[in-house]
């Protein structure tokens, strides 16, 4: 038994052995792995084996580095188009003169004026004090100095918001699409020039109407884009300092109290006895000339029924008796 487990054993170290020659040789055979294709050098070539051209490329290169595979162009940020626009909310002493404050800051800025309005609001007290709100557009690299300026000698800005929407992408869109409709317009101008027959004209005039509207529908869409960008829009709301101002209690007085409470009470018996004086001399007399026609009413009215539903007399004969 002991031999018999030494013979297995002995077996087993030989074959080990004889795999890891056959394995160890396989390695020593087996070809260069190639190398991933590289922008500006040899691609597809072995790392193990040089050829003349990865040494001519390497010697190109001494001394600086190889050429960045190229990216894709990104739009510049000078060159984004972004409409921004502003909205205050000031309290000032004088709401119609800041108006005109403002309406002439966006006129020398070269703005204009989009709209004002101007209207009445009641404080607590009932007191009636303006309030404004006004829109401007002004030169877009001139919003800061108007924000700055609106602000100046301000008695307080309750809120301030600035935003930007960058419409870059909707603008080239818009300009891409522009240059195709022009290009089949002028095609279609050369196919009108050519045709003979009335109705190929007809037919091609009548696609070239539909172009020429997307055309200026498309141009407008971009004036729009491009006024708005170069004009940014400051909507502000003025406050009257009245209508913020915090409330105010004033000193207790009974004696102005008792004295309403009096005057009070005489309006009451002025008007209770007005109305007596009114019950007596014409209510009274007014129901009296009604009453009386009525009643006089209502008396024939029974008489007449009961008259009617009066039963007839009957006559009763004796029998004779038995």
């Amino acid at each position: 038994m002991k031999r018999a487990l030494a013979l297995i054993g002995i077996f087993a170290v030989a074959l080990t052995a004889c795999a890891s020659r056959g394995l160890r040789a396989a390695a020593t055979q087996a070809p260069a792995m190639e190398a991933p294709a590289m922008p500006g050098f040899g691609g597809g070539q072995s790392l193990t084996s040089g050829n003349a051209n990865d040494s001519a490329n390497q010697g190109k290169y001494v001394g600086q580095a190889p050429p960045a595979a190229p990216q894709p162009s990104q739009p510049q940020a000078s060159n984004r188009l972004v409409i921004q626009n502003a909205e205050l909310s000031i309290v000032v002493d004088d709401v119609t003169a800041r108006v005109n404050t403002i309406q002439e800051m966006a006129k020398t800025m070269g703005g204009f004026i989009v709209s004002v309005n101007i209207y009445q609001t009641a404080v607590l007290d009932g007191e009636p004090v303006p309030q404004a709100n006004i829109v401007v557009r002004v030169p877009q690299e001139k919003l800061d100095d108007a924000i700055n300026q609106i602000k100046q000698n301000t008695v307080d800005v309750q809120s301030e918001n600035r935003s930007g929407t960058d419409v870059t992408d909707q603008y080239v869109d818009l300009q891409s699409r522009l240059k195709a409709k022009q290009a089949a317009e002028a095609q279609l101008l050369s196919i009108m020039q050519d045709a003979k027959r009335t109705e190929d004209v007809m037919a091609v005039y009548s696609q070239l109407q539909q172009v020429q509207s997307d055309i200026e529908v498309l141009k407008g869409q971009i004036k729009y884009y491009e006024q708005s960008a170069a004009l940014s829009a400051i909507s502000v709301t003025v406050i009257a300092e009245k209508s913020v101002q915090p409330i105010q209690v004033g000193p207790w007085k009974p004696q102005g109290v008792a004295r309403d409470a009096i005057q009070e009470l005489i309006y009451f018996w002025q008007d209770f006895v007005d109305f007596l004086i009114r019950f007596f001399v014409l209510i009274v007399p007014m129901l009296i000339t009604i009453a009386i026609p009525l009643f006089v009413l209502f008396l024939l009215a029974r008489w007449f029924f009961r008259k009617i539903r009066k039963p007839k007399t009957v006559a009763v004969v004796d029998e004779p008796r038995k």
